[in-house]
């Protein structure tokens, strides 16, 4: 089932985050189908985040999609290199949005696979956020799409026990000063594809 645009509108982000974990995210572009399980995940609470692109109620060209009602995804360049993608949480005008950092690829692999230029399956192919991004095929074209249609996350029935939920800090955010140190990256313990990032 295509989670509909109600579990993204809803107000607690960190919840939603935890929620996404075990969830399938699914692109359908050119022909190829490339999916995998949700493994990673970083929550950003908008305007009370100093981590968040929207901190402040900051709105750019580039975060005006974070105050769009969820079910929207936000995708942003990092580095002019890694196309981030991120979902879009919460009521129009409150810029929630949750990072997906990786995913343990169940469908399309050879698609992924040419994607990223590489020869075989290993935890590189989909560890990180911009490697994850670039084998499904998502690019900051896509940033303001809607979340039922090339792009979409399914609910595939698909449990993770709380005891293999791990909360850490989130990747790269030191600059947030004491909000860097918000629990809000969630991943499956022990799963080979969550990325190697430590946090902060």
């Amino acid at each position: 089932m295509v989670l509909p645009n109600s579990f993204y509108a809803r107000k607690d982000v960190v919840k939603i985050a935890r929620e996404l974990l075990g969830k399938v995210l699914v692109t359908t572009f050119d022909g190829a189908l490339t999916s995998g399980m949700i493994v990673e995940v970083e929550a950003y609470a908008g305007a009370t985040d100093k981590a968040s692109h929207a901190y402040g109620n900051r709105r750019t060209t580039r975060t005006e999609v974070m105050y769009m009602q969820g079910g929207a995804a936000y995708v942003y360049l990092c580095y002019g290199i890694h196309h981030l993608f991120n979902v879009v949480t919460n009521v129009q005008d409150v810029p929630h949005a949750i990072l997906i950092r990786a995913i343990e690829p169940l469908e399309g692999i050879d698609a992924m696979l040419e994607r990223r230029g590489k020869e075989k399956l290993t935890p590189a192919l989909t560890a990180g956020p911009g490697a994850m991004s670039q084998a499904l095929g998502i690019y900051t074209a896509h940033t303001g799409t809607s979340l039922q249609g090339h792009i979409r996350i399914e609910d595939r029935g698909i449990k993770i026990p709380k005891k293999y939920i791990v909360a850490a800090t989130r990747v790269g955010v030191a600059y947030a000063m004491d909000d860097a140190l918000r629990p809000y990256r969630f991943y499956i313990k022990d799963n080979r594809f969550v990325s190697k990032g430590k946090g902060l």
